[in-house]
């Protein structure tokens, strides 16, 4: 729910900055605008696009797992298509996940509130944790199958009731 509010405001706050700014140099130039940063946007996805295509596939020629590569290609995806979408905000961020270092301080910056978000949730879940469960609710819940998020092999028998 915060992504989808996040979402929200960065799009209004996108849409007040390029009508503010439309309004001050133009209907023309703001489109002239706003067209070009597409039109170099699809420029520098296709260029990049291409090389990190060809250094995925050398990695995984060499029996490596291309995961950087991944992240670089998913980046520039994102980075098209914010620089699609009309607005200097969108357009300002797009061009951030194109260039290959303001992309590294983005995965950089990712991480770090990736990992402050996940230690938070484990010292919440271990709060909440602290309490036991008794063995007739374990023995319950296996007896019933699978749960969602459990892992079931191939090789598994089927459970039967």
């Amino acid at each position: 729910m915060p992504i989808l509010i996040f979402i929200s405001l960065f799009t209004l706050l996108d849409f007040a900055v390029l009508f503010s700014i439309g309004s001050q140099i133009g209907l023309l130039t703001t489109l002239l605008l706003v067209l070009g940063t597409g039109f170099i946007g699809l420029h520098l996805v296709r260029k990049e696009g291409v090389s990190t295509f060809a250094r995925a596939r050398q990695r995984m020629q060499a029996g490596e797992i291309p995961s950087s590569e991944l992240l670089t290609g998913a980046a520039l995806i994102f980075g098209g298509a914010l620089l699609m979408a009309p607005g200097f905000l969108s357009d300002a961020l797009g061009l951030a996940c194109l260039i290959p270092s303001a992309r590294q301080l983005m995965f950089k910056a990712l991480t770090w509130l990736g990992l402050k978000t996940v230690v938070a949730q484990q010292q919440n879940s271990g709060a909440s944790s602290a309490k036991p469960e008794n063995d007739q609710s374990k023995r319950s819940s296996q007896e019933n199958g699978p749960i969602e998020g459990d892992f079931i092999s191939r090789d598994e028998p089927p459970h039967r009731h």
